[in-house]
């Protein structure tokens, strides 16, 4: 078992929401990810999402596009991504790791080191949990039970657009949590309908057992309260990098963890 699911039954069980932010592995440093990861640990973060970097991703706003390709240039791969997770590990054992990219760094990975490598060696590294956007459940199932054989939670996407048919697929094959995108669009955009999000809750429950976090459009501590109220996980990307992304080396952590603490104690004002 992953550190996922405990984390959030002990949230659940406290009646708290999991705050979940998204980072860019190796932006807006090649070397500030594990430094970064942990200062948002400290201002309350219960469960990391760590972008791979990826040239043509098809989910992602301007804004996380632009912090990949920085990345990239860099010369931040998935073996890097790996090794940032390996650092964080010297220091937090408990804080729960989800990878979101795309299939083509996974399969680059497994070409280089061998079938079913990643699995292996992501599990190793201290990963939790994989998001690979363009899987879809029907097409990977010999994925999902390779990474449950390491004790890994394989991540799906719904959105307002999921059918019945779709939400039920996930349902069978996800673990971990779920994670719904609010709105149709990518990543960043700003027309979140909260009261859209609070009606489609319900309805993907019906399907799916494990906790729902909800993402895309969330910006400040008002629309994270407003998701927070029906979702299991609030899950913050771009404006994170937005406000990292021109901030001196020297500040990029301290930036982010202030701005996820506010977050962090809006969340938990929503407690009964």
């Amino acid at each position: 078992m992953s550190r996922i699911e405990p984390t959030l039954q002990a949230l659940q069980a406290q009646g708290r929401k999991a705050l979940i932010p998204y980072v860019t592995a190796g932006f807006p440093f090649a070397d500030i990810t594990p430094e970064l990861m942990h200062a948002m640990v400290a201002a309350g973060a219960d469960i990391i999402e760590l972008g791979v970097p990826f040239s043509d991703p098809m989910a992602d706003g301007p804004v996380i596009q632009k912090a990949g390709e920085k990345a990239l240039a860099c010369g931040i791969g998935m073996a890097q991504v790996l090794d940032m997770v390996r650092t964080f590990r010297q220091t937090n054992a408990t804080t729960p790791v989800v990878l979101m990219g795309y299939a083509n760094p996974v399969e680059r990975y497994e070409l280089k080191h061998g079938p079913h490598s990643f699995a292996r060696d992501a599990a190793a590294a201290g990963v939790d949990g994989v998001l690979i956007v363009d899987y879809p459940p029907e097409e990977c199932e010999a994925f999902a039970a390779n990474l449950k054989a390491h004790g890994l939670d394989l991540i799906f996407l719904l959105a307002p657009t999921s059918s019945d048919e779709r939400m039920a697929q996930v349902g069978r094959i996800a673990s971990g949590y779920v994670y719904y995108v609010s709105l149709k669009g990518v990543t960043g955009a700003g027309h979140l309908d909260t009261a859209a999000v609070e009606a489609m809750l319900p309805r993907i429950r019906q399907h799916v057992q494990t906790p729902v976090g909800v993402g895309f459009g969330i910006r400040d501590a008002a629309t994270a309260c407003a998701v927070g109220r029906s979702a299991d996980a609030v899950v913050i990307g771009t404006k994170i990098i937005q406000l990292i992304e021109n901030a001196p080396r020297e500040q990029v952590a301290a930036v982010a963890g202030e701005f996820l603490h506010g977050i962090r104690q809006a969340l938990d004002a929503l407690r009964a």
